[in-house]
């Protein structure tokens, strides 16, 4: 017979207690616990349902150090380049991938192309919609193999059933908030059922070597939702950010075990699904007739990837005593100490003036070399005195008013070469092992902001 145990889970942090409790003494909210009931089944119980065969049971076993052969790691490669790119370099066997975002963003959208794609056997679960739902979307997204499998079941057991039955090359979820394991007694979405379902997922993907994506929803304060320890569980948490009244999307790394958690991949949405930006530097350029005050080329670099984004800055008087400051894309509180570079080095009457800052795309740069074309941005605005489009900036400003070297600086210069720009500012710190001679762009080095506004404005 199965025995019973009834615990208390905070809804906030997923803490345990014995007993129903007040303020939750590990995130010190109040009235989160709720009570949940866990079904252990008896040892005979569990091996009759257990997922995998006995005849293929291994017992693990110390192995030493020197005898784990490594280096030989072989991934999945997806027709997809933009989620190569962010996973790292391709789908690692045996890993757990958790993508989040907002609802109606185009994260079934995104697994669904790949499953249609990926030159493999690909098991989709469905959770939210029913097979014509998904045959539906499939239509529309078009290029349909014969060895895509579809199956709509949230009973976790059932689905590792016929995973090891089916032995796919990938597995895809959707989502994890509809997954049920007859080991818990409690409703699905649950924080209980959330860790357990992803627990036994996570098992079955270490042993079988095969990789799992799985889609999970995310709260208002746009987190993933359940525990904290779904994060800890996976191999690697993606983002796909976006508004949904635009059709750019982006994809982020949020934690991976396998790569770099600096890369992001871009999207745009059509109608017949998701198409990979490769040349993210000509959408986040803006199309104009004719030079405008307050815009900016900014040379940045995102994981291993060089881009070129505008900035757009406007300062106008302020009809109010208190000045507006706002800015989309940056973190505002870099905009202050910018602004106050400018009025105490730059002597420039900022403080009377609001300012409001936009990066173009959509995209939010956290790359402080992209702080001279801030700088210059305000000024243009300021002065009301266009920077040529053949312009483009990459330095970080400090706070005594200088132009700060920033890495990799040859990636950038290389990106404004091949886009056809004239001229690119660099701080004089950053020339060591540049060569005039390899680009065509020619390179201005400055070490002070006011270079920058003697160079551009004068």
């Amino acid at each position: 017979m199965s025995k019973s145990k009834v615990i208390f889970v905070c809804n906030h942090c997923g803490a345990e207690s014995p007993k129903w409790v007040g303020k939750c003494p590990q995130c010190n909210e109040w009235n989160t616990y709720t009570e949940e009931v866990i079904s252990k089944d008896t040892i005979q119980e569990a091996q009759r349902k257990n997922w995998r065969p006995e005849s293929d049971k291994t017992t693990p076993r110390p192995i030493p150090l020197a005898e784990i052969q490594t280096g030989n790691t072989w991934r999945l490669q997806s027709p997809d380049e933009e989620l190569n790119r962010v996973l790292g370099g391709g789908i690692v066997p045996g890993s757990l991938v958790l993508i989040g975002g907002q609802p109606g963003i185009g994260k079934s959208t995104l697994l669904l192309q790949l499953t249609m794609s990926l030159p493999a056997k690909v098991l989709y679960i469905s959770g939210e919609e029913s097979e014509e739902q998904i045959k539906m979307r499939a239509d529309r997204i078009g290029n349909q193999r014969s060895d895509c499998y579809i199956l709509t079941e949230t009973n976790t057991q059932k689905i590792l059933q016929f995973a090891q039955q089916l032995q796919p090359d990938l597995v895809i979820i959707d989502s994890i908030q509809t997954l049920s394991s007859p080991f818990i007694e409690s409703m699905p979405g649950s924080i209980s059922q959330v860790r357990e379902s992803t627990g036994e997922l996570q098992r079955f993907a270490k042993e079988s070597h095969i990789p799992i994506f799985i889609i999970g929803h995310i709260t208002k304060e746009g987190s993933i939702a359940g525990p904290k320890l779904l994060e800890h569980i996976v191999d690697a948490v993606l983002q796909f950010e976006g508004d949904r009244n635009y059709t750019y999307r982006i994809l982020r790394t949020l934690k991976n075990r396998f790569g770099s958690t600096d890369e992001l991949g871009i999207y745009e949405m059509q109608s017949n699904g998701l198409r990979e930006v490769s040349n993210p530097s000509e959408l986040l350029l803006s199309q104009k007739d004719e030079d405008l005050s307050g815009s900016a080329v900014a040379a940045t670099i995102e994981g291993l990837r060089p881009m070129l984004i505008e900035t757009q800055a406007l300062v106008s008087k302020s009809v109010y005593s208190s000045p507006q400051r706002s800015a989309t894309g940056f973190d505002l509180r870099r905009l202050s100490m910018l602004l106050a570079v400018l009025e105490k080095r730059g002597g420039l009457p900022f403080a009377q003036n609001d300012v409001f800052l936009n990066i173009a795309g959509g995209i939010r740069v956290d790359d402080p070399a992209i702080d001279l074309a801030i700088v210059a941005a305000l000024i243009s605005s300021l002065e009301d005195v266009a920077i040529p489009a053949n312009i483009c900036l990459a330095g970080e400003v400090g706070l005594s008013g200088e132009i700060r070297a920033v890495n990799r600086i040859e990636q950038r210069i290389q990106e404004a070469n091949r886009l056809g720009f004239r001229e690119i500012y660099i701080s004089k710190y950053n020339t060591k092992g540049i060569s005039q001679e390899r680009y065509d762009i020619q390179v201005k080095t400055i070490g002070k902001i006011e270079e920058l506004y003697r160079a551009l404005f004068e």
